[in-house]
């Protein structure tokens, strides 16, 4: 007997897509995980703590070697100062913080306002926590990246919003907001008294030519922003689930509020390891976008030759086409689920991240962050697709 809270709410389009991977032996360029590991030190360090007995419940909190790693990171990349005892949060993955985030500030009758497409999982909680989605649309430009208009954004929000959920780098599309944009967002938050929860997981995936500007940098925001990222993207470790939220104690007590009733604590051994891996060197943060893009960039000339409209990412493991040169219909559920029998690939249909899916019934999402080899063997199957 499912809530009404989550009519229309069905199996998780990862689950499903992967699920036909393993049956058709497809490869899996639809959900969002890399195929190698991270650096080895951070692996070494999740090894160092199980065999040293870090394995029962670490701190309701997280632990203090995290908490700290995850304030020292703010500061040394954005300037941003967080107490790690009352200001900073660990949680089960970037998605716990959210939902911690939106079940400890929402009442019932709340609104949201998000960016769609949205991940999936941003509608889901929303509904749990008795709020409504103000969605405001990203539109595909000719030219590729995404935009949306300023006019509309402001129209979203009423009397009953609450909070503007926001997420650059963006997945599924892969825009990195830019930074009038983000200003743009700051001055209705200003403007209405709202709270921004910024989900940032991809901060060290802003392609070159792009660049991450957190909006708690902006003037008058840090007092209203929680931030929320994790260690799944950046150190190849999405498996883990590790995940912060930093702000000001009122936003980080609200969330773990709610958190504290969702898995309570997680990954013991796994959060002295992020930790590690939040304080790895300059070279090794610098070196991820430029290496995350020559994939894009060999993802990218694949998916051209095999005739789709694509357009392409400035952030994020991912690239979004248009299915419609390809497929006349536009369908893009249909396509994504015959796929892994008609060439041995599996790509996410992108309507499941729209609150209205029309919008993106003819765009998929394709992940870019597999080993060469793989890239390339997905170009050559997707080129053979028959019309």
């Amino acid at each position: 007997m499912l809530t009404t809270k989550l009519k229309g709410v069905g199996t998780s389009i990862f689950a499903e897509m992967s699920a036909l991977a393993d049956e058709a032996g497809a490869i899996n360029l639809g959900q969002g995980y890399p195929d190698t590991d991270g650096p080895s030190e951070v692996l070494e360090a999740a090894v160092d703590a199980i065999r040293s007995g870090e394995n029962q419940y670490p701190p309701g909190a997280g632990t203090a070697v995290l908490r700290r790693a995850v304030a020292d990171h703010q500061q040394r990349f954005y300037g941003l100062v967080h107490d790690p005892v009352g200001e900073v949060l660990i949680t089960a993955g970037a998605t716990e913080a959210v939902a911690g985030a939106m079940l400890g500030m929402l009442d019932a009758g709340d609104e949201v306002v998000v960016f769609e497409p949205m991940f999936d999982s941003y509608a889901a909680v929303v509904a749990l926590a008795g709020g409504r989605v103000a969605p405001v649309l990203l539109r595909p430009e000719p030219g590729g990246g995404y935009r949306f208009d300023p006019d509309e954004l402001r129209r979203a929000v009423t009397a009953r919003t609450k909070v503007i959920l926001l997420n650059t780098p963006h997945n599924p599309t892969g825009k990195v907001f830019d930074a009038e944009e983000m200003e743009l967002v700051a001055t209705v938050a200003r403007d209405h008294d709202l709270v921004v929860v910024t989900d940032e997981v991809y901060e060290h995936l802003a392609f070159p030519g792009a660049t991450h500007v957190p909006i708690a940098t902006l003037p008058g925001m840090a007092d209203r922003t929680l931030t929320i990222s994790s260690g799944g993207k950046t150190f190849s470790t999405t498996g883990w689930k590790v995940g912060w939220a930093c702000g000001p104690a009122e936003l980080v007590s609200a969330a773990r509020a709610a958190k504290q009733f969702l898995t309570y604590v997680n990954g013991a051994p796994f959060q002295p390891a992020i930790a590690v891996g939040l304080g790895l060197g300059d070279g090794f943060f610098a070196g991820l976008a430029p290496a995350l893009a020559a994939k894009r960039d060999r993802l990218v000339d694949g998916l051209v030759a095999a005739g789709f409209a694509v357009h392409p990412a400035e952030g994020t493991y991912f690239t979004t086409v248009d299915i419609r040169p390809v497929q006349v219909d536009g369908d893009g559920m249909g396509f994504c689920r015959s796929l892994p029998d008609r060439c041995g690939v599996v790509a996410v249909p992108c309507e499941v991240f729209y609150e209205r899916p029309e919008q993106g019934r003819h765009l998929v999402r394709f992940a870019c962050c597999k080993r060469d080899e793989v890239l390339d063997e997905s170009a050559e199957r997707l080129a053979g697709l028959d019309r």
